[in-house]
């Protein structure tokens, strides 16, 4: 779990060139028993009976999750974030089980870096803690990641004091690259932040 969205704040405007390219990023992927799909208009009140069962989980840990938004706020937030990529530079998945339906979490590609680096977020329904299903998506997204031409490095950022974020990232072959102070964005953060980082293979 880390700075993966939503509900989105304002989105801001990419600082850095985007390295993904159109055509790079598809609508959807099946990987390992879960689809990651790229959100339908109409499934507003799906994702937001999602972040509101989960709230108590995520509010901690995420400083976009300050406070539960309101339907409407929601509803507005979810409009943007169908954009292919939002204006933030982000590619926003649903995550679901294997019927495309049953929804088990969010994940998302983040183009802002620039520099060749594309960082991932996700996060995991409360009711389906411990399934491996933030591990599944995360694996599916680096691997997309890794292997287009565009791409030199995939990175995870979190929180130091978030164990279960650094733990997917451990698991997924990412290393270190470094610790830094990035600020109190949510309650349980420590202020200093990890920054794991796996480079393509050919790079």
């Amino acid at each position: 779990m880390n700075s993966a969205p939503p509900p989105e704040p304002p989105a801001p405007v990419p600082a850095s060139a985007p390295v993904l390219r159109p055509g790079d990023v598809p609508d959807r992927l099946d990987a390992e028993g879960l689809v990651l799909r790229r959100w339908r208009a109409g499934e507003e009140e799906v994702r937001y009976r999602m972040i509101e069962a989960s709230f108590a989980h995520l509010h901690p840990w995420m400083g976009w999750a300050d406070r539960m938004p309101t339907e409407p706020e929601h509803a507005e937030r979810f409009a943007e974030s169908l954009a292919w990529p939002d204006a933030g530079g982000s590619y926003t998945y649903g995550v679901f089980a294997a019927d495309g339906r049953t929804p088990l979490g969010m994940a998302g590609l983040h183009d802002h870096l620039g520099g060749g680096a594309v960082e991932i977020g996700y996060w995991c329904h409360v009711d389906h803690l411990g399934r491996g299903v933030v591990t599944r998506a995360a694996r599916a997204l680096t691997e997309l990641l890794v292997g287009l031409p565009a791409v030199d490095r995939v990175e995870i950022h979190c929180d130091e004091a978030n164990l279960r974020s650094a733990a997917v990232a451990r698991r997924l072959g990412y290393r270190l690259d470094r610790i830094e102070e990035d600020g109190v964005r949510a309650p349980a953060e420590s202020g200093r932040g990890m920054v794991w980082v796996r480079e393509s293979p050919a790079r």
